[in-house]
């Protein structure tokens, strides 16, 4: 099957022209590049609007292997993830390019089944797949994203806005993902029987199929209260260094006030773990950590609940040279302790 073949049979009657049409597309797959309307009216974003963009590679042996990861994960994953940036920015996402470099020897069916991972993302959250590229690959798979988004023009949440004495915000739990993939390894390290009985499922579905927080991140815009925002890649301490740094503050993370799931917390004790560790510097949780006006923090936590979605309240944020900490209650009174600017770095 050539290249053209593999691209119709990945793609053909997937999404309907006018499916796509009320995203904006005015011609997709099939021509030398793709045509939207910047001027097409979006649901829920109101006029004038701005085009947000991201972009995000997954790559064999870094990102996956045959172990941690299905096909259909693999493409339901490296679009989720874009997603998440436009979740972050306080955007509503639209479209999407897909690159993907395919070793000759893994054959059209396992793309196929990549492609059901990333159409079946693309649909929960409304995103038209719009083209892309294709190429050989000498020896690991790559896939790599763009995805576009719109946002109310002026309105998107950045990361460089948080205040001095804003609450410290988190949209769900995180640590999750990375207990996911510690199972999934130590599971290849000890047989197929390794730690029988732990709860670990929602842990590996976290880490193969994360949820973007798009609602929430619209739900944040709306309110005019939120200053900054940015989603958990990288795990929760480098995302907070990145608020800190931009911002030109102090971030400081209360732990008892840190959601820490009950699925994460008991693997962890079964494997040996600090938890804490896969909370602050796991990463791939992809909730979203921001900064709230601290008079609205409470009221923003009840709005979310009613909608039946995570919220908390995990800190706060104070003047001062660019910092992370970590406040922790011992029997000596309560304790500030530095956090390492460290998390998921592909060149350390």
């Amino acid at each position: 099957m050539d290249e053209f073949a593999s691209i119709r049979h990945w793609t053909s009657g997937r999404q309907s022209e006018s499916w796509q049409r009320e995203r904006g597309v005015r011609l997709g797959i099939g021509d030398d590049a793709a045509l939207i309307d910047p001027a097409a009216p979006i649901a829920g974003v109101g006029s004038p609007y701005e085009y947000i963009m991201a972009m995000d590679t997954m790559v064999e042996t870094v990102h996956f292997n045959e172990v941690t990861m299905s096909y259909e994960d693999i493409g339901y994953k490296a679009l989720a993830a874009n997603v998440s940036d436009i979740a972050a920015m306080g955007g509503v996402p639209l479209q999407a390019l897909i690159s993907v470099s395919v070793p000759r020897q893994l054959g059209p069916e396992p793309m196929r089944r990549l492609y059901d991972g990333l159409y079946a993302c693309a649909e929960q959250y409304g995103v038209a797949i719009i083209g892309g590229d294709t190429t050989s690959s000498p020896q690991h798979l790559v896939v790599a994203v763009t995805v576009t988004g719109a946002v109310e023009a002026g309105q998107a949440l950045r990361r460089s806005g948080a205040r001095p004495g804003d609450a410290v915000v988190l949209t769900g739990p995180v640590g999750m993902s990375a207990a996911g993939l510690h199972f999934l390894l130590a599971q290849r390290e000890r047989g197929a029987d390794a730690l029988a009985g732990e709860r670990v499922g929602q842990l590996v579905q976290a880490h193969r199929r994360p949820s973007p927080s798009v609602r929430a991140g619209r739900l944040l815009l709306a309110r005019g209260t939120c200053h900054s925002l940015n989603d958990v890649s990288d795990g929760l301490a480098s995302e907070a260094w990145e608020i800190a740094e931009a911002s030109g503050l102090v971030v400081t993370l209360k732990e008892q006030q840190l959601p820490r799931s009950g699925s994460m917390a008991a693997y962890a004790g079964a494997a040996g773990i600090d938890p804490l560790e896969w909370m602050l510097y796991g990463g791939e949780d992809y909730v979203l950590l921001g900064t709230i006006e601290q008079n609205d923090a409470e009221a923003a936590q009840a709005a979310f609940h009613k909608e039946g979605l995570p919220f908390y309240i995990i800190g706060e944020t104070s003047a001062g040279d660019p910092a992370v900490e970590l406040l922790r209650s011992t029997d000596r009174g309560d304790l500030r302790q530095p956090l390492a600017k460290r998390g998921y770095n592909h060149f350390e």
